[in-house]
């Protein structure tokens, strides 16, 4: 079954979708700064580099039963500046479901941030779903939390999932895996003493590397970043991996920061040492990315913000194998 994506990024809701069985045969992305990561991990899938908006219909496979994509998130962000629709970021969701209703899909796929469900939004999300309601689809707007799909990373994301009027299933979110979440422990444990610095100015060590991207961000840490605890603790599932090196969190061989006030903490005096920001690697690996996922970049900022913005490909699969089971009777 064939499919298409936009907003593609270096490829985590593909990958999941593309491990449930169905083939991308397009993609699309207008940022330079994921074509090498996507095209090598995505050899068999073509990428178109323009932007949305100046795609023409013709361009576009028919053959496919379904489209995919996570329009940019960053207006509906609680820790943005949540200008929603008055954010040109905001209105590529309308482009997005402009070429839904042009194509008529079996089904499709919209993911975003939670803050989509905030209060100050919600006036754009019931636009939003009675734009895809208009243009053709059932429409079931469902919130998951990656940890409960073997995700080892508390990260709550939405996902528009629309089926075609005329089709005769309705879609049903993924049941939770188990109850027993997985943890930091399950992920990268065993990259504990392999991680290397970045070269100068945060550049990457190429094939110095003794695991492909195990490098990480140097550099101090903002008055934001210290106003909370930002270790990750063995035992836990990780926080929501964040798009920047700078923001990323601390790797659990620390111990936990010394809260001195209100909203200041400090690391514990004479370990400052262990106080590493993770890797650009053991990032992929809590957002279930596979070792053989190649991240290619010059700056390691740019592999942080490829790994921080994609959908984790475990999430992402157990989606697609609910969609997968659906259509796999009724499209021949």
């Amino acid at each position: 079954m064939n499919i298409i994506s936009f907003f593609s990024g270096c490829g985590g809701l593909d990958l999941g979708f593309k491990k449930a069985g169905f083939n991308i045969i397009w993609s699309n992305d207008n940022a330079e700064s994921v074509w090498k990561t996507f095209e090598k991990n995505f050899p068999e899938t073509y990428l178109c580099k323009n932007s949305i908006k100046k795609i023409g219909l013709l361009d576009i496979p028919d053959n496919i039963i379904g489209i995919i994509g996570g329009p940019p998130c960053q207006s509906w962000s609680v820790a943005g500046r949540g200008r929603g629709l008055k954010d040109k970021r905001g209105l590529l969701f309308f482009d997005f479901i402009n070429i839904i209703e042009q194509k008529q899909p079996h089904f499709f796929v919209a993911e975003n941030v939670e803050g989509l469900l905030s209060k100050r939004n919600e006036g754009a999300f019931s636009l939003i779903k009675s734009y895809f309601e208009r243009a053709g689809y059932n429409v079931k707007p469902i919130l998951l939390n990656a940890s409960e799909y073997g995700v080892p990373q508390n990260r709550k994301r939405v996902f528009f999932v629309g089926y075609r009027y005329d089709v005769p299933m309705k879609f049903e979110a993924p049941k939770p895996l188990n109850s027993n979440l997985l943890t930091v422990r399950n992920a990268i444990f065993d990259l504990r003493e392999s991680a290397i610095p970045s070269l100068s100015k945060n550049q990457t060590n190429g094939l110095g590397c003794i695991i492909p991207n195990h490098e990480y961000w140097q550099g101090s840490q903002s008055y934001i970043f210290m106003s909370r605890n930002r270790v990750l603790n063995w035992d836990d599932p990780s926080f929501t991996i964040q798009a920047s090196g700078r923001q990323v969190s601390i790797h659990p061989q620390a111990p936990p920061m010394v809260k001195i006030g209100k909203d200041l903490r400090i690391f514990v005096q004479g370990q400052e040492h262990l106080y590493r920001r993770l890797s650009v690697r053991e990032c992929a690996r809590i957002q279930t990315f596979p070792d053989d996922f190649i991240f290619e970049y010059e700056a390691l900022d740019t592999g942080y913000k490829m790994i921080g913005n994609s959908v984790p490909v475990n999430l992402s699969t157990e989606l697609a194998k609910v969609i997968f089971n659906d259509f796999r009777n009724f499209v021949q």
